[in-house]
């Protein structure tokens, strides 16, 4: 059989939760076919909770204590740095990005950085920054509304909302919107594409990405009074150091009030099920085709978004609502065995190991992103043994039953039990009960994490180097 197609479709700030088959209030009835064809993990992590340092992790293999992309600075990801995108265009593949890729500045003329994105492995760009940003930007998109008299009438509206936690339907029409317009070129490519390669085409939505902008109808779709309630702020159990949560919870801009958060959580599921439509007419297209039984197709996100959990909104942070993310893949095997769930604990960064493979290729160059083929196809149903996620010098560590993070000076401020306390809830970092876990945990942390399974290279790799 030649090799398979791959449609690797992304959404920003896509809570793991969102989806109507993990327990979502929205309706996602793409995503759960999808899921009922392939394997639906429900304990991926981000490798950080913020766009940038997540995405660069993700299309590196690495964390952000290697990539030094700790924040949402301005980044640029030089084009010669290993990448499997480039790994898998060299596999003789067509490649293709739509929509948000972020792996470089997403301000000034974004047109003029297409030869960067073309380094990146992309043969084809159509690339969109984030909602805020869109302003600062030259874009197709942008341009596209400048021409149609929308561009202003959309940044008027973004100024007028700045980052407050609130609800409000988009002034743009939906045909317009950001998301339609990455579902609309996507689905465009993928129409008009006629080679004779296998193709890898990543369309990568804006949405559900805060300022809850929704269009209509979808932004008057689901009712706040249906909403399911916030989880409530971290119960503390005594005086313990502080770390980045502290600071964000301390910005007023960023709380949201219970009510905030139904409105809020209305509006975004409306998104969800926006990007779903969306991603059901990209699997259409792709079995219009003719190609369905050839091609894999890999649905995630960079983070979450809190939504109002423990009383506030946005990511920044290590609470299950950020740090856990959909991850849903489908191959043409999985789907004639039956979609299943896994409770596997995988990261992010996997999923750059795993398509490469698909496409044919074994990883040799240094990452910390394992495959996920051998569980995918049913030969284990063992990942990883914990994960690791990364942010402003902060480090996560979790596992099955514990979560822990540590402030950049390394001192541990936030542990959960997430076994008995799934909501995150009560934080017993200081509780003297919870004295010998908290420091077993700083000790696979700081001691073990050479040889940690967070750390180490893939087993699948054919070159090994030692890491500090």
């Amino acid at each position: 059989m030649s090799k398979p197609n791959i449609l690797f479709i992304m959404a920003d700030q896509f809570r793991a939760d969102a989806l109507h088959c993990n327990g979502g209030p929205g309706l996602t009835p793409n995503l759960d076919a999808l899921a009922s064809e392939g394997v639906l993990f429900t304990n991926c992590y981000t490798a950080a909770p913020l766009c940038v340092p997540a995405r660069i992790s993700l299309f590196t293999g690495k964390y952000p204590h290697t990539t030094t992309a700790w924040d949402n600075s301005v980044y640029v990801l030089d084009p010669d740095t290993d990448l499997w995108t480039k790994e898998i265009r060299n596999q003789d593949y067509e490649t293709a990005v739509i929509g948000k890729l972020h792996l470089h500045a997403d301000r000034g003329n974004m047109i003029g950085m297409e030869s960067y994105v073309n380094g990146y492995g992309f043969n084809f760009v159509n690339e969109i920054s984030g909602p805020h940003a869109q302003c600062k930007t030259r874009t197709y998109m942008g341009e596209e509304w400048k021409a149609k008299g929308l561009f202003d009438i959309y940044c008027d509206d973004m100024a007028a909302r700045g980052k407050t936690p609130f609800a409000k339907p988009s002034p743009l029409p939906l045909e317009d919107y950001y998301d339609t317009y990455v579902g609309r070129h996507g689905t465009e490519w993928l129409k008009n594409y006629n080679g004779n390669k296998p193709w890898f085409c990543h369309v990568s939505f804006g949405g559900p990405h805060e300022p809850w902008d929704a269009p209509e109808p979808y932004a008057s779709m689901y009712k706040p009074e249906d909403m399911p309630p916030a989880i409530p702020d971290v119960h503390e159990h005594g005086e313990r150091p502080r770390g980045e949560y502290d600071k964000r919870y301390a910005m007023p801009q960023i709380h949201c009030s219970a009510e905030q958060a139904k409105g809020i959580r209305a509006n975004y599921a409306g998104s969800v099920t926006l990007i779903d439509e969306w991603i059901g007419t990209l699997i259409n297209t792709v079995k219009a085709r003719g190609e369905w039984e050839n091609t894999i197709v890999l649905f995630t996100s960079d983070h979450g978004e809190l939504n109002g959990d423990h009383g506030f909104v946005n990511k920044r942070n290590f609470f299950r609502s950020a740090v856990n993310i959909p991850l849903i893949i489908r191959t043409p095997e999985t789907a004639r065995g039956g979609g299943r769930v896994s409770d596997a604990l995988v990261s992010l960064i996997d999923v750059g190991p795993t398509l490469a493979e698909y496409a044919g290729k074994v990883l040799e160059y240094t990452q910390f992103g394992r495959s996920l083929c051998p569980l995918l196809a049913g030969k284990t149903s063992m990942h990883r043994e914990q994960v690791l996620s990364e942010l402003s010098g902060e480090r996560m560590i979790a596992d099955h039953e514990w979560k822990a993070v540590f402030n950049r000076h390394g001192e541990l401020y936030l542990l959960f039990h997430l076994t008995e306390d799934p909501d995150e809830v009560e934080n017993l970092a200081v509780d003297p009960a919870y004295r010998k876990i908290a420091r077993e945990m700083e000790h696979r942390l700081f001691i073990e994490n050479a040889q940690s399974e967070c750390y180490k290279p893939s087993l699948t790799q054919t070159r090994v180097e030692s890491f500090d």
